[in-house]
This record gives C-alpha cells, sequence and structure tokens, in this order.
C-alpha cells in the first residue's frame, strides 16, 4: 500500500469509502463519537458516522469548527484525519484513525505532515492533540512529527509549533 499520501476534504463523495474501511478494518469507538445502537456496525450506528462526519462539512468556519479529511493512498481511501479550531486562536487540534492494513508504514506521520502544512496554510501557528500512554502508534506518530509531549493524568498532551522548521520526512 505504500505511496503517497493525499488528504481530500470528507464529503458525499467519499463518505461511503470512508464508511466502509471504518466498518471493515476498525472499531466504532476508535473512529467516531460513542452512541446508543446495537454493538458492531449496525445500520444505526453506520447512520450516527455518516451523521457525525456530514456535521463538519462546513470545515474550519462552520458550527463544529472542524475540517475532516480522507487519507487517500493509491487513490483508495485508508482512514480519516481532522483538525478542529481551539478557543486560542491560530490553534487546532487534530486526531486521526488508519485502517488495520494502513498501520505501521509511516502513513500517519505522512498524513499529519500534511496536515500540518493545510493548517499552516489556513494561518494556524500550533497544533495540538491528546491520546493515551499505551496508544504506541500515535505517540510515534506525533514525536516523529515534532511534537513536544508531556504526560498528564492519564494522557499525552501533544503541541507542534508549526513556527519551528518542519521535521525532515523519514
Amino acid at each position: 500500500m505504500a505511496g503517497v499520501v493525499r488528504l481530500e476534504p470528507v464529503d458525499e463523495a467519499n463518505l461511503e469509502s470512508l464508511l466502509s474501511v471504518a466498518a471493515a478494518e476498525a472499531e466504532p469507538s476508535d473512529v467516531m463519537p460513542p452512541v446508543e445502537a446495537p454493538a458492531g456496525w449496525s445500520h444505526a450506528r453506520r447512520e450516527a458516522f455518516r451523521n457525525f462526519h456530514r456535521a463538519s462539512f462546513d470545515g474550519l468556519d462552520g458550527p463544529n469548527r472542524t475540517l475532516m479529511f480522507a487519507v487517500c493512498v493509491g487513490g483508495e481511501v485508508v482512514g480519516m484525519i481532522r483538525m478542529t479550531r481551539c478557543a486560542a486562536p491560530g490553534v487546532v487540534e487534530t486526531g486521526m484513525w488508519l485502517g488495520r492494513s494502513a498501520r505501521g508504514q509511516g502513513l500517519g506521520a505522512a498524513a499529519l505532515r500534511e496536515l500540518l502544512n493545510t493548517a499552516a496554510a489556513a494561518g494556524m501557528h500550533s497544533v495540538v492533540a491528546e491520546t493515551t500512554p499505551d496508544n504506541v502508534g500515535a505517540v510515534s506518530v506525533l514525536r516523529n512529527c515534532g511534537a513536544k509531549l508531556r504526560e498528564e493524568g492519564g494522557k499525552v498532551h501533544a503541541e507542534i509549533s508549526l513556527d519551528a522548521t518542519p521535521p525532515a520526512v523519514g
């Protein structure tokens, strides 16, 4: 699956592909907020997934202040990365998920680097994230992309300054 990572804004054209990857290669709790629905990828949970993503179609200036991107490699959707405006001006928070078959190949770091470029182009100066210490993949991606990490209260808080020299691709 090696190839160039491209970010495409999530829209009706790629939403079903994103849902297909999520349902085949991820747990609902890894890719969307919890909903009251039968376990697994039930019809109700699939609808909630669609609605969750549609709520951000208006981007950073919309009501959810969130811009979601499908992570694409070789023309295939492999996951999602987003940025959400924070209360502090010029700061966005990010989160992402990749389907199981796309993990461990450097695609997460490549997607985050693309998002950092997009955030900088949108006038942001800082990108923050939060994960758990046991999410080794996320911690590694954040570290590889130049994040300053601190652990507090069972969470890992990350901050990437967009004013600093970006880390070398590698």
